[in-house]
């Protein structure tokens, strides 16, 4: 997860092609600023949430398996939107950080004593 200043097409893009390889696929909902996203050497399906559609995943190789989806990701996102509501407003400047935060949280199944020393000794100089 990462804050940027604007979500366009040049800072999707750059997103993608820091955190994916060349040839693999990215599931995205319709939104015009993923639509160049196969100039990238990426795959990309997509899913239409519209009213009209109203489609979550799909099975485009016909195995039963419904690969096409965004749904982890937007639960990500919901979950990073239940973290920041406590707080009551986060100030842009440190965004980021909260974001860090509940990203280095959701990915530590159960607090550690590995996890706690890092909250605690990480900006202190040895």
């Amino acid at each position: 997860m990462e804050v940027i200043s604007r979500a366009d097409r040049a800072n999707l893009e750059r997103v993608v092609e820091d955190n994916t390889r060349p040839g693999g696929t990215v599931y995205t909902d319709e939104w015009a600023s993923y639509a160049h996203l196969n100039e990238l050497d990426r795959s990309h399906a997509t899913v239409c949430h519209a009213p009209g559609r109203r489609e979550w995943a799909r099975d485009d190789d016909g195995d039963g398996f419904r690969e096409v989806h965004n749904n982890t990701m937007e639960g990500r996102w919901v979950g990073l939107r239940n973290f920041l509501r406590v707080f009551r407003g986060v100030s842009k400047h440190y965004l980021g950080q909260y974001v860090a935060v509940f990203q280095w949280a959701s990915n530590c199944p159960y607090v550690c004593w590995d996890f706690v020393q890092a909250l605690l000794f990480t900006n202190f100089a040895p």
